[in-house]
């Protein structure tokens, strides 16, 4: 029997993370909490990814602090974040200890449903993560990163679901950073899981290719439980299709949300204000909403467009982009098809400018690249041209571990490190994850605090 569909809205981190360099400030989101708080969602996603080095690096905002606030405003809906595995929030491994201290603390601070991937979809980068989920009482749920490749298909994905489902999974979500999932094979996948696992399926999705609305509709037809959407002030082209549309078109079906529209549409007037703000800063660029199906040619996401156009820029050769575009898939298949998202989108990228602007493949071999070709990320999907790695890395040993097995506890060592700058085990985090960025966060707000000249935003805002 048909149930209703549930929403997470990303409002308060993926939509302005793809649209506005995730920008939006505590005080963007604060107004609009209770509102939000009554409109019935499954979750609110409001933590994680990009969003806990921008608000020290950019914004003079402890990120711990927000998350607590946001829990406080909205103690009725889930809150959920997104993770990045072994490698937390940061760009490296870290060892299990200082994994588990994380996941511990986030539950412990607010987050009720944790999402966690990996980039190669090795489950071994995902396990510790996923067993502390469970051990602190969270929600877990395991994401499949979804791209496409001679070795990723309805097979490999399914069977990679069940793997997961095993591994104590309570959500299993089909991310599709890239907007490459195409409706009707939205709609064929999310019957076969359907079929295969017992946990509830969650599609993320975004809008980049055109297509993202009618991959949600067809989810929705094939039975899956839940979709992202974004409020419309920031939804659509880089981000997730919109709240309201979806609502809208669902409404008196069997599959309805049971959202009210109307405070859908209250919420959403707080929003455009923000949007509004970012626009005028010039933070939040137009071009983001621009319908770009060259994503479903190359496979390249949107943020990686941007970053291989920068780099183009920066070598005065922006009249190579399209010979870049064009390297991306060979380099990907060189390195074991790995699917393009954060941090191999950017490996093959940078890989791909190399490759084009020395005029020969693999003359210029990023340390990155050689990490992959090693096995320091962990176990790409597919077979590694032997011949670049070995171009790349020589006769280095191999890992084939999980590259974690290989780290020693390090939580300690880090403390010692952070110092007088840590005043609690929030900040000790923050630093094990950005040390530069962190050190320089936390100098600053304990000398306002000693001062006496920071207010603590927290208890005065809210009460």
């Amino acid at each position: 029997m048909a149930q209703k569909l549930n929403i997470t809205d990303t409002i308060l981190r993926d939509a302005h993370q793809s649209q506005a360099a995730t920008r939006m400030r505590i005080e963007d989101m604060l107004p609009a909490c209770e509102m939000l708080d009554k409109v019935g969602y499954w979750s609110l996603e409001c933590w994680g990814g990009a969003t806990f080095d921008s608000c020290m690096r950019f914004l003079s905002e402890d990120p711990w602090e927000r998350l607590r606030a946001l829990k406080k405003a909205m103690p009725n809906t889930k809150l959920q974040m997104l993770l990045r595995g072994q490698n937390i929030l940061g760009y490296r491994h870290y060892a299990d200890d200082v994994v588990d201290a994380f996941v511990q603390k986030a539950i412990e601070n607010g987050i009720d449903v944790i999402r966690v991937f990996d980039a190669l979809n090795d489950t071994r980068n995902m396990s510790q993560a996923m067993k502390s989920i469970k051990k602190y009482g969270g929600i877990c749920e395991a994401a499949i990163s979804y791209t496409e490749s001679p070795v990723h298909n309805e097979e490999y994905f399914v069977k990679l679901a069940c793997e997961l489902e095993k591994m104590g999974a309570d959500v299993i979500c089909i991310k599709d950073m890239a907007n490459l999932l195409l409706p009707y094979d939205a709609y064929s996948l999310v019957k076969k899981l359907k079929e295969n696992v017992n946990v509830p399926i969650h599609l993320h999705t975004h809008n980049t290719t055109g297509t993202g609305d009618m991959t949600n509709l067809m989810a929705a037809q094939a039975g899956v439980d839940i979709v992202d959407c974004a409020l419309s002030p920031l939804a659509n082209g880089t981000s997730q299709p919109s709240t309201e549309a979806l609502v809208a078109t669902l409404k008196g079906t069997e599959r309805d949300t049971e959202l009210d529209l109307n405070l859908l549409a209250d919420v959403a007037k707080h929003f455009r204000t923000v949007a509004d703000k970012l626009k005028a800063d010039g933070i939040l660029d137009p071009k983001v909403l621009n319908v770009d199906t060259k994503t479903l040619l190359y496979q390249v996401p949107g943020g990686m467009l941007s970053n291989l156009l920068s780099q183009l820029k920066q070598a005065n050769a922006e009249d190579k982009f399209y010979d870049v575009l064009a390297e991306i898939p060979n380099v990907r298949k060189d390195f074991g098809y790995p699917p393009l998202v954060t941090p191999t989108s950017q490996i093959v990228g940078t890989q791909a400018v190399l490759n084009v602007l020395s005029g020969e493949r693999y003359k210029m071999i990023t340390k990155e690249s050689k990490g992959l070709l090693r096995g320091e990320y962990g176990r790409v999907p597919g077979v590694v041209n032997e011949d670049v790695r070995r171009k790349a890395i020589g006769n280095d040993t191999i890992i084939t571990c999980r590259p974690a097995d290989l780290l020693e506890p390090e939580l300690e060592k880090i403390k010692a490190e952070a110092g007088d700058l840590a005043k609690c085990e929030e900040d000790v985090l923050s630093y094990a994850l950005f040390p530069q960025v962190a050190a320089k966060f936390l100098k600053e707000r304990n000398e306002k605090r000693e001062g006496g000249t920071v207010r603590t935003l927290i208890v005065e805002d809210l009460t």
